[in-house]
């Protein structure tokens, strides 16, 4: 039996777009199935793409009343920048899977509700194409086959105004994703992605080398290449894809300059730590206002309170915006934040916090 042509995208809001979930709903009426499996898929059973989005749900709020709300604001200062609200919209590459103008769409977005964009280096959209008078945005990196490769996407991002570097650390190699392959997904060739090497090839392999780990892992960053970019960029460096302590306590030796805790919305590794889990412990060891961000499962603004209240600094959603893109473009992925930015505002009053620092752990029921 055929699947069914995707719909369009729309080009206004209907009125039963309401939640994020709604959203998640709608979205996979406007692709075609292979596409649809790749956003939605994970790893192996996918546990931690379920996990994700349940380790929410054992959390439980105690709030607060009878607070002066006069001086509420939802402001937060990062690396020495002032922004708006703690909703950031987390790196995805290949954008134009979901939309015909792909990460064009989703920056004017962010630029509009003033939510700070993390450009993937899988971009189907060149850096300097977005607005450069735009100070909400940053740039993720994927390790390129040499320090200059990576160097030389580090300068064109500090040219055009972007904020930060984020370099993930987590997905040297794709993992192993059962779903996209049952269903045969795969790239358009045609597909530009203007900052991704060509040369992250295996090679020739001498007698004896394994494939994975003298081929694929040799192009992977180590210690001493973080030093080396953090040395060589006036920019923050910010590594994302941190779950482990001591990760986190040596990054910070190391200079890096925030975390964003992160098993990659279970695309890589099955069966990791929660991000909220790994989040309390890293937030334990690392120094008190350190910048530690949260990435994975957030789906309501209770989500982003309780993130907050357990020791992140801001969260960055993924699929939600994606969502959003897929169904109308700039306009959903603004519609998108517009829901999540009020719910987490109406949280955040009926818990009785004025500021993002009000918010700890004295909220939660632990």
């Amino acid at each position: 039996m055929s699947q069914p042509s995707p719909l369009p995208p729309l080009t206004t809001i209907p009125a039963h777009l309401q939640t994020v979930a709604d959203y998640e709903q709608q979205a996979s009426q406007h692709l075609v199935e292979a596409t649809w499996h790749y956003l939605q898929g994970g790893a192996m059973h996918e546990l931690s793409v379920q996990e994700n989005q349940f380790q929410f749900q054992d959390v439980r709020l105690v709030p607060r009343h009878l607070n002066d709300f006069s001086q509420g604001n939802t402001q937060l200062n990062l690396f020495g920048m002032d922004y708006p609200h703690p909703i950031f919209l987390a790196p995805i590459g290949h954008q134009s899977l979901f939309h015909p103008q792909a990460e064009h769409a989703t920056a004017l977005a962010a630029e509009l509700m003033q939510s700070n964009f993390v450009l993937s280096t899988l971009s189907n959209t060149e850096m300097t194409q977005l607005n450069t008078d735009n100070p909400y945005k940053w740039f993720q990196l994927y390790w390129q086959a040499s320090r200059e490769q990576s160097l030389a996407l580090i300068q064109l991002a500090e040219q055009h105004n972007y904020k930060a570097i984020v370099i993930t650390i987590d997905a040297p190699h794709t993992g192993i994703r059962d779903r996209e392959r049952k269903v045969f997904f795969q790239l358009p060739q045609n597909m530009p992605h203007p900052h991704a090497s060509a040369n992250l090839e295996i090679g020739n392999l001498a007698t004896g080398e394994h494939p994975i780990f003298q081929g694929l892992m040799k192009n992977a960053p180590q210690w001493e290449d973080i030093a080396w970019i953090i040395k060589n960029t006036h920019l923050p460096v910010i590594l994302k894809g941190v779950l482990h302590p001591a990760d986190a306590k040596k990054a910070v030796e190391y200079g890096v300059s925030g975390l964003i805790v992160s098993n990659h919305g279970g695309r890589v590794l099955d069966t990791t730590i929660s991000p909220l889990i790994a989040l309390q412990k890293i937030r334990a060891v690392v120094p008190e206002n350190y910048p530690v961000l949260l990435d994975g499962g957030i789906r309501r603004g209770s989500d982003i309170f309780k993130a907050i209240a357990l020791g992140a600094s801001a969260v960055l959603v993924g699929r939600p915006y994606i969502y959003g893109l897929t169904t109308a473009g700039a306009l959903g992925v603004a519609h998108v934040l517009k829901i999540l930015k009020e719910e987490f505002e109406i949280t955040m009053a009926l818990m009785g916090t004025a500021t993002l620092k009000e918010i700890n752990p004295d909220f939660i029921d632990q």
